[in-house]
């Protein structure tokens, strides 16, 4: 059993739903986003999405867009994130680490190499973004090869006919994209949220996580009530952002900014 389905298990037997806060890599540097990954177990993570910098991020709304680019700025790469989960696996062996980001990279890298090292590193799924369920040749063999989940995107417009195809492609948990859009742009209803989550259900019995509009403790905590999981992006950076001198670096409040929203949102994970 894979380190996240051993998680989502572990949290079914609690009763509770997951966190799954995202940071970007090297935003606003390494040295404090690897202070913040370190961070999150303790602040209430239960699984952890690190997206990986891409000068064309489609999917990704103005909030993640600028924490790209301040990565790239800061020197991120595919083997920078790599590095970045094999240091945070020197002291944490349990917490499941997704990565979060675009083929281009990967390709570049070599898919092989790629899945082979984000394995070795300890990384547990990715999240592809632009290569759908009839391209997954392109990079699945690889991954199941090395024992890498591979998170599929199910939105509010995935039609009854393409779902099984989506899900049958996917390990892992599915992922929920509660709007249509990029992301951190507006937030889905509880009651749009709890129509979605019974019709993917139908097809999979996976674990659910909901993201793309989840910002505020209340809607994780709904989020993972309804469904299994609420991951975090847009508001956390947001908040880091906040913390940032008018340069653009790091301060001594940005890695507890970032942890303090964490605390915020476990607690109301917890409560459901």
């Amino acid at each position: 059993m894979s380190r996240i389905a051993q998680k989502f298990a572990a949290l079914k037997a609690e009763g509770r739903g997951a966190l799954i806060p995202f940071l970007e890599a090297f935003d606003p540097d390494r040295e404090t986003a690897m202070a913040i990954l370190r961070g999150m177990p303790a602040a209430g993570a239960d699984l952890i999405e690190i997206g990986v910098p891409f000068t064309d991020p489609m999917a990704d709304g103005p909030t993640v867009q600028k924490a790209g680019q301040r990565g790239l700025k800061a020197g991120a790469t595919v083997a920078g994130a790599l590095g970045m989960v094999r240091e945070f696996r020197q002291g944490d062996a349990a917490t499941p680490i997704i990565l979060m980001g675009y083929f281009n990279p990967i390709l570049s890298y070599g898919v092989a190499k790629f899945c082979a090292d984000a394995a070795a590193a300890g990384v547990d799924g990715l999240i592809v973004v632009d290569v759908p369920p009839e391209e997954a040749d392109e990079i699945a063999p690889d991954a199941t090869a090395n024992g890498l989940d591979l998170i599929r995107l199910v939105a509010p417009t995935t039609g009854e006919d393409r779902l099984p195809k989506v899900l049958s492609a996917t390990t892992g948990f599915v992922y929920y994209v509660a709007i249509t859009g990029v992301t951190g742009t507006r937030s889905a209803s509880t009651d749009d949220l709890a129509a979605a989550i019974p019709r993917i259900r139908k097809y999979t019995d996976l674990p659910i996580a909901i993201g793309f509009g989840v910002r505020t403790p209340q809607q994780a905590g709904e989020a993972s009530r309804i469904a299994d999981g609420a991951v975090v992006a847009s508001a956390l950076i947001d908040g880091m952002l906040a913390s940032l001198d008018a340069e653009g670096r790091a301060t001594p409040a940005t890695v507890p900014a970032v942890l303090d929203r964490v605390r915020e949102l476990a607690e109301a994970v917890r409560k459901g």
